[in-house]
């Protein structure tokens, strides 16, 4: 059995963080492993408070965890403390784990910060050189990068930065560009562009669900390159029966 590991936030929706993870990996016949690196009060309209948890009990959590069973991937999202970066850094070199993939969420879709200050370079530091892949959408990608996003010409830009802060290859989500959805593969050697109308309407959680499908690919012996085509359709499927739950944004289908 292939087993991928999430450290991500706790989203009480289920549409997003951790919960969203594992629906995913599930999907794609992959036992999933969860642990919250932060808490948040959420609703498909944005979140409203976030808890820190303590990083002696988030360090004996993965410790626990790491010491009985070994995943084939691993993904991280929300990140919300400089101690939580140090200690996933320091515990993917200990305990000898591989294909890493970071899906860098700073920013709520309704704007709200989700770090402390300085956790952005504590992820660009310790992190991005540890990855496989880096799966941030287009607003994420201009954080790291500086680089204003409004087309391909820029996204270009940007994966050729992110991929030179020692990452092992970079995707760039674009489902907030105004008229296509297109994603971007970069692996230092090929670019990749994949393309697909945008549909209407805001929904919740799509770079959670997608840089999971890449974490459960990696699980299962594929490439990245080809974990990409397959999440680009996975989340393309989810957003086309997503669902509405409550008065915000819809609910990918998985």
């Amino acid at each position: 059995m292939k087993i991928a590991l999430t450290i991500a936030g706790s989203d009480p929706t289920g549409g997003a963080g951790f919960q969203a993870d594992l629906k995913t990996f599930s999907a794609m016949g992959v036992y999933g492993l969860s642990i919250p690196a932060v808490l948040t009060a959420q609703s498909t309209k944005g979140v409203s408070s976030i808890q820190e948890i303590k990083s002696d009990f988030f360090e004996a959590q993965l410790d626990t965890l790491l010491q009985d069973i070994k995943p084939g991937a691993l993904k991280t999202g929300m990140l919300y403390s400089l101690d939580i970066v140090k200690i996933i850094s320091e515990k993917y070199r200990q305990y000898s784990l591989t294909n890493l993939v970071i899906d860098p969420v700073i920013v709520s879709s309704t704007g709200v910060s989700l770090v402390k200050e300085g956790v952005k370079e504590a992820i660009r530091e310790q992190l991005l050189p540890l990855a496989k892949v880096i799966t941030p959408n287009i607003n994420e990608a201009a954080v790291f990068t500086g680089i204003i996003i409004n087309g391909e010409k820029e996204m270009k830009e940007a994966a050729v930065k992110l991929k030179d802060f020692g990452v092992g290859a970079v995707i760039i989500t674009g489902g907030h560009m105004k008229e296509k959805a297109i994603d971007l593969f970069f692996d230092g050697e090929e670019f990749l562009t994949l393309e697909n109308d945008k549909f209407a309407g805001e929904f919740h959680g799509t770079g959670c669900v997608f840089s999971s499908v890449i974490t459960a690919c990696l699980a299962l012996g594929y490439d990245v390159k080809e974990a990409f085509i397959k999440a680009k359709e996975f989340v393309w499927n989810a957003m086309r029966l997503a669902v509405v739950l409550g008065k915000g944004m819809k609910i990918l289908k998985l």
